[in-house]
């Protein structure tokens, strides 16, 4: 737990008073729904393995996906401001989190100021990834969309010491459609369109990027 979301330079007791009020790790199983939107805000939660997305539903009862999550991330977030969340958190494939009582962790981030600013960050790097998923659903074409979104998994899946070139896709290419705006037969289409260019190579869920600097020149042509 410790390695996974706390941050460096924190003493051995203010570590222990930390492990005290993290809750049990709780396995969820593909499909299941850790939180769902309306449910009563308490933790936050820290993905030890698996991935999730991040979803609501629509008027016309679509669920559209709002985001995915992986191990080493925190989500639940979204339930802060009003003490409720959102949205519904779903596991795209069997997981396991740790539970942190937002309330405990508010007071106990009071007294360790390390703890306090690692809050913080997470919460902003929150609202740095929204920042870009509005700027890349309100300017791009649907190639600079895939592109970026595939960009911005492997780089995200690298900081955690995993490849920056395989791929496996938790999520359907229906799901990645929701998330960037986009029909299925779009993302399919772009997805034909850069295997054809040389730019992926796709094999089910399993993507390797080939060249990586033909998808950075579509998200930011010089």
């Amino acid at each position: 737990m410790r390695e996974l979301c706390m941050p460096i330079g924190l003493s051995e007791e203010d570590l222990e008073r930390i492990d005290a009020i993290i809750g049990a790790r709780k396995k969820i199983k593909r499909g299941e729904t850790l939180y769902r939107n309306g449910d009563r805000f308490n933790n936050l939660y820290a993905i030890r393995t698996g991935f999730f997305k991040t979803c609501i539903t629509s008027e016309d009862g679509r669920d559209q996906v709002t985001g995915f999550q992986m191990a080493g991330e925190v989500i639940g977030l979204d339930g802060i401001v009003n003490d409720q969340h959102t949205c519904d958190a779903v596991a795209l494939e069997d997981a396991e989190i740790c539970a942190m009582p937002f309330a405990q962790i508010e007071d106990l981030s009071r007294e360790v100021n390390a703890l306090q600013h690692h809050v913080h960050k997470i919460m902003s790097r929150e609202i740095v990834r929204e920042h870009g998923v509005m700027l890349l659903l309100g300017s791009m074409r649907a190639e600079e969309r895939l592109a970026a979104f595939l960009l911005n998994l492997a780089q995200r899946l690298h900081a955690r010491g995993f490849s920056q070139s395989e791929l496996i896709l938790r999520m359907t290419r229906e799901e990645i459609g929701s998330f960037l705006g986009l029909k299925l037969e779009t993302v399919s289409r772009t997805f034909s369109r850069f295997v054809d260019e040389g730019i992926v190579e796709v094999k089910q869920r399993h993507v390797r990027i080939v060249n990586t600097s033909a998808l950075q020149e579509i998200v930011n042509p010089k």
